[in-house]
């Protein structure tokens, strides 16, 4: 999982991360000069980590690495309590959501001495891990872009081939032949496509989009790809903005439109979802949905639905006249209360560079950050017979797609707390999309300090 952090970033990330300058500097809990501690939440990418770890003490005698791979909820738990007791590891996987957050109370290492390059790694990989003061503290280690997944069966039976799925438009107004699409695939409990007389939207079986939720305040795998193929961006400068624009009128018409959806019985109902046992992927899995909007990271889960063919297609074309896809990348951070600062910058770098992100690469999970690394991926890929062109299409193919990061600025633990709400509140109690003008205020009155 790559985006389920907010709650537990909202809870504890202002409060408790504000007593770690002061706290943190008794040292990372079990390291020594002899071994480097890394931390991971990812289990399908332990395998290729372990892997990563004996070649690189093959190179570095005597230095061991040592990793723990723990589940989501507990790695920020962890690591945020780690942070306060100076039992943080030495090297951690960074998410980016968090990295403004990090940066901004200095538990990060300066990563300026190991020669990244924004040319080794894929486009604005490396760049987007400099912080404000100019200092590098993250190393890239690999991306992700969204797609529209989708299972083939209830495509084929609802007469929408590969190609038209692959030829899909939107607009805020009628939601163009994209919003056609999802209602012609979602049918109600007596059989009645949703474009069809009769259709009844409070009895569906098969929505024709999944839901992933309101979307926090980035909207990742819900409504992100809408709002930036509308010209739209979270802050007025794509990297450590000053402010946000969830009030703008672009983005709030956007808003108004993907959340109508439901209205309209395409989507399910924000009380169907839940984080834990019903995200997009499982209702897809279920049949209970025909299409859903997902990240690269989940290719091998949807894959690997039993009875389920599931393709994919690109993120439809948006009123710019571009398609458009957040192309999120995590990196390795080294500790500042590190024991070992020097192994761990050697594991770090060596986890940056094409030897270690080739051998990640052929395992098949994700995209490592180098094109190197990329390449192996897609080649692994293919070898068990998964198409990954909806993912890799839009980093190649500037001139049709927009690529974006994560909004990175600082108080994103503050951004997520009050957006996470007013989100929930406009998809599923009916509040009004202007209401998020109050919120974008807040939110830079806090950015403003």
């Amino acid at each position: 999982m790559r985006i389920r952090m907010r709650t537990l970033v909202a809870a504890t990330g202002a409060l408790a991360l504000s007593l770690v300058s002061g706290c943190a500097q008794q040292g990372a809990a079990g390291s020594s000069p002899n071994t480097v501690t890394y931390w991971l939440w990812d289990a399908n990418q332990l395998p290729a980590y372990q892997a990563c770890a004996k070649g690189f003490e093959k190179e570095n005698p005597g230095l061991n690495v040592r990793i723990t791979q723990l589940g989501w909820s507990d790695y920020w738990t962890k690591l945020t309590a780690g942070f306060i007791a100076g039992t943080q590891p030495d090297v951690f996987t960074d998410h980016i959501q968090n990295f403004g957050q990090y940066a901004d109370l200095k538990v990060l290492e300066p990563l300026d001495d190991l020669g990244i390059k924004d040319s080794d790694y894929q486009p604005g990989l490396a760049a987007n891990w400099i912080g404000k003061d100019g200092h590098r503290y993250g190393a890239p280690k690999d991306w992700d872009t969204v797609a529209l997944f989708y299972n083939s069966k209830m495509t084929k039976e609802a007469g929408l081939t590969a190609e038209q799925l692959n030829s899909l438009s939107w607009n805020p107004q009628d939601g163009g032949t994209f919003e056609k699409a999802i209602a012609h695939l979602t049918i109600d409990r007596n059989g009645k496509r949703g474009d069809e007389p009769g259709f009844d939207k409070n009895n569906v079986k098969v929505y024709g989009l999944a839901t992933n939720g309101g979307g926090f305040g980035d909207g990742q795998t819900q409504w992100s790809n809408f709002a930036a193929s509308a010209g739209w961006s979270y802050l007025d400068k794509p990297r450590w903005g000053t402010k946000y624009q969830y009030d703008s009128k672009t983005f709030q018409s956007v808003i108004k439109w993907y959340f109508g959806l439901a209205k309209k019985g395409y989507m399910p109902p924000l009380s169907d979802y839940n984080v834990q046992s019903n995200q997009a992927n499982t209702q897809v899995a279920a049949g209970k949905a025909a299409t859903a909007f997902d990240g690269a990271w989940m290719i091998s889960t949807y894959a690997g639905f039993k009875g389920r063919d599931i393709k994919t297609a690109l993120t439809p074309v948006g009123p710019t006249g571009r398609r458009a896809t957040m192309m999120n990348g995590l990196a390795d951070s080294v500790t500042k209360a590190s024991k070992n600062k020097a192994g761990a910058k050697k594991w770090v770098k060596y986890l940056a560079s094409d030897e270690c992100q080739k051998v990640v690469g052929r395992y098949g999970v994700v995209f490592p950050a180098t094109k190197a690394g990329t390449e192996a991926a897609v080649a692994a890929y293919r070898k068990k017979g998964i198409d990954v062109s909806s993912f890799t299409e839009p980093v190649a193919d500037k001139k049709n797609f927009r690529t974006f990061s994560y909004p990175i600025a600082s108080y994103s633990a503050d951004m997520t707390a009050l957006m996470s709400p007013a989100m929930e509140d406009i998809y599923g109690n009916g509040k009004p999309v202007s209401s998020l003008d109050e919120t974008n205020e807040q939110i830079n009155r806090i950015l403003s300090q």
